[in-house]
């Protein structure tokens, strides 16, 4: 009856309890970076839910605007669609643009399109960079803004001169256009700009910030006054929200990657990051230089040196190269015994031939144990250091 020994655990084979110590702090970290992640998402779920929905009651929405513009006559439809916005421009419609900025390239351009001509009036909300230049050419954003100040009109426009000081703070315009309205300006600069159609019977407006219409800044300075005589001119008020789920968003000629979908902070951000890590890398990397000798603080035992590398051999599967350090060391003790200098010990046509004379044997065996092939698994290497330990017995027996 045969038994397979069970070899022992060794101290280098790490246990579930050494990985919990090691990984703790990290996954400590990690948990509160989520917990955090998390509790700020719930915390701001609600905080811009319906923004600049006219059918929204909280504090962002914009039901109280539509509710006022009811009692005046001007009915409110919202739409979500391109296809729903262009059916119901006409002379008699307001169009008011929600998220300018959310709208594609060939969006921008159909929609400027269907309204250039249309006679009616055109509410573009806080358009960026990304919109202005194509909803209303001649215009530019500046990307300085203005935020939580009520501007003077300082323009001839009506309704900015009944409404009087608005809080319309945000994107700053401006215009090539002569015969534009700017109106509220922040450092010279628009805040809200009125621009007239070329057949001058319609006209685009621009706001530089949706506050006037929020349900929380309506009864403050005279955004209600400003809101009301904007959005009430004619008497049919069309309120697009756009919608990722618009057909007309898919543009078949220009599919983005997944680094055009990153805004530009994300980039600049990881680049400032990695910049960071490669000083903080040279600061903390050790200097290149001679090895210098030094004593250890206690002495260590040869056998538990042995061992240790033992013990790293096995945890690497490195056969091949416990075989051939047992190999390289056995050459080097049998070559003076036999009458070889140490510096040909490794070259088997000096070694081998003497160990056959020596051992009055054959040199094909003595060949393929010193200079063979690595093992092949445990029990070969175990194999292969006995017999490599009884040819050096047999070498030194007198």
């Amino acid at each position: 009856m045969t038994t397979e020994a069970t070899l022992p655990s060794t101290s280098a084979s790490p246990t579930a309890r050494h990985l919990w110590t090691r990984t703790r702090g990290l996954a400590l970290a990690f948990a509160l970076l989520l917990a955090g992640a998390v509790a700020l998402a719930a915390l701001q779920s609600d905080t811009r839910h319906g923004a600049l929905d006219p059918r929204s009651a909280d504090l962002y929405g914009s039901r109280a605007v539509a509710e006022l513009l009811a009692e005046r006559g001007v009915s409110t439809r919202v739409v979500t669609t391109l296809t729903e916005a262009r059916t119901a421009a006409g002379p008699d419609t307001t169009l008011l643009v929600a998220s300018p900025d959310l709208l594609t390239e060939r969006q921008q351009k159909e929609l400027r399109s269907m309204t250039a001509d249309s006679g009616g009036r055109t509410i573009l909300v806080a358009p960026g960079s990304w919109s202005v230049g194509t909803l209303a050419p001649g215009v530019t954003a500046d990307p300085a803004t203005s935020r939580g100040a009520a501007l003077a009109p300082a323009c001839d426009l009506p309704a900015a001169q009944r409404a009087g000081t608005a809080e319309t703070g945000g994107i700053r315009y401006s215009t090539r256009h002569l015969n534009a309205d700017e109106c509220y300006p922040s450092r010279r600069l628009a805040t809200l700009l009125r621009l007239p159609d070329t057949s001058g019977n319609g006209d685009t407006v621009i706001l530089g910030a949706p506050d006037i219409l929020y349900n929380t800044r309506l009864d403050q300075e005279g955004n209600a006054s400003l809101a009301l005589q904007l959005l009430g001119s004619r008497p049919h008020l069309t309120w697009y929200l756009p919608s990722l789920s618009d057909t007309t968003a898919t543009d078949p000629d220009h599919q983005k990657g997944f680094f055009d979908l990153l805004p530009s902070g994300w980039l600049w951000g990881t680049l400032q990051l990695f910049v960071a890590a490669s000083l903080a890398a040279l600061w903390r990397a050790r200097r290149l230089g001679p090895l210098v000798p030094e004593k250890l603080p206690v002495a260590i035992r040869a056998s538990e040196t042995v061992e240790g590398r033992a013990r790293l051999y096995r945890k690497a599967n490195a056969r091949d190269r416990a075989a051939a350090a047992l190999r390289s060391t056995t050459r080097t003790r049998l070559a003076p015994l036999v009458g070889v200098p140490v510096t040909q010990a490794h070259a088997p046509e000096a070694l081998v031939p003497a160990l056959s004379a020596h051992l009055h044997g054959d040199g094909q065996p003595l060949h393929s144990l010193l200079f063979g092939p690595p093992p092949s698994d445990d029990t070969a290497l175990i194999a292969l250091a006995d017999q490599l330990d009884a040819l050096e017995r047999e070498v030194r027996r007198p």
